[in-house]
């Protein structure tokens, strides 16, 4: 295999500095904050995140970044802004000659890409972006020596003669940024299989050692990050056991580096884990803990979606007075806004994520009436950036519609969520839509109904369409079924 060239050196973005002008790097960071809240986006943007983008260790912001910067100066582009061209940073230039697997081409949801999105006929190659994902993690050297290293246990990459450092840390965190931008997009089912490679060579970075504290702060946050978002890509396209194994994986990364933001977001995916395997109380007691845990981060938002997810596993276990405590709760913390607390990773957390947590609720409950009701807000206040998420809140309002008498509405929700399948490759929001047409089915005569399962049929005898990964996972139901038939797990896994 050609070795990958080494990364260019940072170099000072001295554009973006000028913008700043008088303002400290901090207060720079809060107007960055208030103006991604002018169009609905979040960010976790801080003083450091600024030092970080002016010295040229970031050379390209994630989606969320580059939307807000464009919102504060409009008319600029990326390089305007002394950033360089996304296709550069993905390495286009430095790919070489590779085989890969035939790819899967998904359209672009939404607006047509900008001038640093990928371009192309308004399509992306998901595979391109899971391979330029590896290999410009492995473009640094000490990474690339890390995986050469993991697989025979052998030279750790400080005695390739580098030393772990900023540019190892910051790939990373860019690594996992970028596989959360493709699965909003795409969802997970393109992009599990091209992971376990980034993954592997942050464990590994982590074991070469010979890095300061700092760095190894933002290592070993970083790895379990990375391993958080490789168990969502397993959860969402099926394969369960996978995902508790890397959140258990974070997990222990988090108690072994004291990191206690880390500790509650593996807590936090733990707990939606084992309420989709049907493990209700395990659900609560990981969000119980995870709450304990977060009550040290001053986030309030964070405590609204562990509020939310504890509500959820009580839902399931017909506990309609705890579940409302909870969900009044969420809603309390929730109204306390955003704050610099908030991580990274709750980008995805807005009032359309409360609205269908909350529809989650009282569907598992049976109340098919408040079900819908906040299913359609959860639909109609959805970002567009976020595809899965809009096709999923569109699938489970399908679901809540036809539970609540209401076929014909039901079956104009799941054409939407057909459509929407796509662009969104998820075998989770499959399955769902899976069974709600199961339960469409005896009403075949209406007309409405015998369209949807018109196309439904087209559409599942596609190739490939119907198939679903981690055939052990459960499905998600419609309704919900009598807890007592659930086995009760013996307790949640603890990996330290």
């Amino acid at each position: 295999m050609t070795p990958l060239p080494e990364p260019p050196p940072p170099r000072p973005n001295t554009a973006f500095r000028r913008l700043r002008g008088q303002l400290s790097p901090s207060e720079f960071a809060a107007s960055v904050r208030r103006a991604a809240r002018e169009i609905g986006e979040q960010v976790s943007c801080d003083a450091r995140y600024i030092g970080r983008v002016e010295s040229g260790a970031i050379r390209c912001p994630n989606y969320a970044y580059e939307r807000v910067f464009r919102h504060m100066f409009p008319g600029r582009t990326l390089t305007d802004l002394g950033f360089a061209s996304r296709e550069s940073v993905r390495g286009h230039q430095a790919r070489g000659p590779v085989d890969p697997p035939v790819p899967v081409s998904v359209p672009f949801p939404g607006p047509r890409p900008g001038p640093c999105e990928p371009q192309g006929k308004g399509s992306v190659d998901v595979f391109e972006e899971s391979e330029l994902l590896r290999r410009s993690f492995m473009a640094g050297g000490a990474a690339a020596a890390a995986v050469a290293a993991a697989p025979r246990a052998g030279t750790p990459p400080r005695r390739a003669g580098r030393r772990v450092g900023e540019a190892e840390a910051a790939a990373v965190e860019e690594a996992v940024r970028r596989i959360r931008v493709l699965d909003d997009r795409h969802g997970a089912d393109p992009l599990y299989a091209h992971t376990a490679k980034p993954l592997s060579a942050a464990y590994a970075l982590l074991d070469a050692g010979g890095y300061n504290r700092s760095i190894a702060e933002r290592l070993f946050a970083g790895a379990g990050e990375l391993a958080i978002s490789v168990g969502w890509l397993a959860h969402d396209s099926g394969r369960l056991s996978d995902a508790r194994s890397h959140y258990a994986e974070a997990l222990a990364t988090a108690r072994v580096s004291g990191d206690a933001a880390l500790e509650a977001h593996a807590f936090c995916n733990t707990a939606f884990l084992a309420r989709d395997a049907g493990h209700p109380r395990e659900a609560v007691r990981a969000a119980q803990a995870a709450q304990r845990v977060a009550e040290r981060l001053a986030s309030p938002r964070l405590l609204s979606l562990l509020a939310l997810r504890e509500a959820g596993g009580l839902a399931w276990l017909t506990d309609r007075g705890g579940c409302e405590r909870a969900l009044l709760r969420a809603r309390t913390l929730f109204e306390r806004g955003p704050c610099d607390a908030d991580p990274e990773w709750m980008s995805f957390f807005g009032e359309a994520e409360l609205e269908g947590l909350e529809a989650q609720c009282w569907s598992a409950l049976g109340d098919w009436k408040r079900a819908v009701e906040h299913a359609r807000r959860a639909v109609a206040l959805q970002n567009p950036h976020f595809t899965r998420n809009i096709a999923l809140f569109t699938t489970e309002l399908a679901s809540d519609l036809v539970a609540g008498g209401a076929p014909d509405a039901a079956a104009a929700s799941a054409g939407r969520a057909l459509g929407l399948l796509d662009q969104v490759k998820s075998s989770r929001i499959r399955r769902m839509l899976n069974d709600t047409a199961r339960i469409l089915r005896p009403y075949g005569r209406d007309a409405a109904v015998a369209d949807f399962l018109a196309r439904y049929e087209t559409a599942a005898a596609r190739p490939g369409a119907t198939a679903c990964p981690g055939a052990t996972a459960r499905p998600e139901p419609a309704a919900r079924p009598e807890v007592t038939a659930r086995p009760e797990p013996a307790g949640l896994t603890s990996p330290v």
